[in-house]
């Protein structure tokens, strides 16, 4: 039996059902094409998607992305999963073509109310000025109308969000990287966003995602080199985690050699 079963794997149709059944329902390699996450994930970047994460997608023939099963349950996965939390990295079908991966940070989730002022992203969570008040730092809130505003919510756990402050409003530039009207997330939808803010074609312009638009979040970078194409070795298989935590440290490092504590 043993024997049969590693000669049918050994066969072609073999390895092809197998790397198939991999891609559909475990990984699926992704290379970051822009800066929209720069500095936690750079253009060169190779990785691997972990499919599970957030349910198992409707499977699809990658490349050419044609649904090998129909969409049994109206929500884009065979079988439904946990959904994304706040601050975690997402791999998505962009809503507006379903043949594009996009990968953003999601930094609201249903019922949150969401804005942006002056650059700075401000969240209330729907489950109100109380979970705020317990769970946020209250040097980072405000209250606006009677509602407990997180000014930059992410910043301090994850290194690589940043502004560019060569962007500035000069009438060119679009007005929502500056100001973002405070919006509710629908349920079961979610708002994505980039690291790299002043960059990033995200939530801000075509609207939230909805889960049957979710694919899963990075698991490990396999590959990475930049654009002289010369290879990145120190981000070889190293998590999101891995290299968040690495920037930390290096961070620390800067700011205890400036004197800063």
């Amino acid at each position: 039996m043993i024997k049969k079963i590693y000669n049918w794997s050994s066969s072609w149709t073999g390895t092809i059902v197998i790397v198939l059944t991999i891609i559909f329902f475990v990984a699926q390699a992704f290379v970051i094409p822009s800066g929209s996450m720069k500095n936690t994930l750079l253009i060169g970047d190779m990785l691997f998607v972990k499919k599970f994460s957030y349910g198992i997608p409707t499977p699809r023939i990658p490349w050419l992305e044609f649904k090998v099963l129909p969409d049994f349950n109206d929500n884009g996965h065979l079988i439904e999963g946990s959904k994304p939390q706040r601050g975690d990295i997402v791999v998505f079908r962009y809503p507006h073509d379903e043949k594009v991966h996009y990968v953003k940070r999601c930094v609201a989730t249903g019922g949150d109310l969401v804005a942006v002022h002056n650059k700075h992203l401000l969240l209330h969570p729907k489950e109100g000025n109380e979970f705020v008040l317990k769970n946020y730092d209250k040097g980072n809130i405000v209250s606006i109308q009677g509602l407990m505003w997180v000014i930059d919510p992410y910043r301090k756990a994850h290194p690589g969000i940043h502004n560019d402050p060569s962007v500035v409003q000069n009438g060119l530039t679009p007005y929502q990287l500056f100001e973002f009207s405070p919006t509710q997330v629908p349920e079961g939808e979610f708002f994505m966003m980039g690291d790299n803010r002043d960059h990033s074609n995200d939530s801000r312009f075509w609207g939230t995602v909805q889960y049957k638009y979710i694919v899963g979040k990075p698991w490990f970078v396999y590959f990475s080199w930049d654009d002289k194409k010369e290879i990145r070795w120190d981000r070889m298989f190293k998590t999101v985690n891995t290299i968040e935590k690495e920037m930390e440290n290096k961070e620390m490092v800067i700011n205890h050699e400036k004197g800063i504590y």
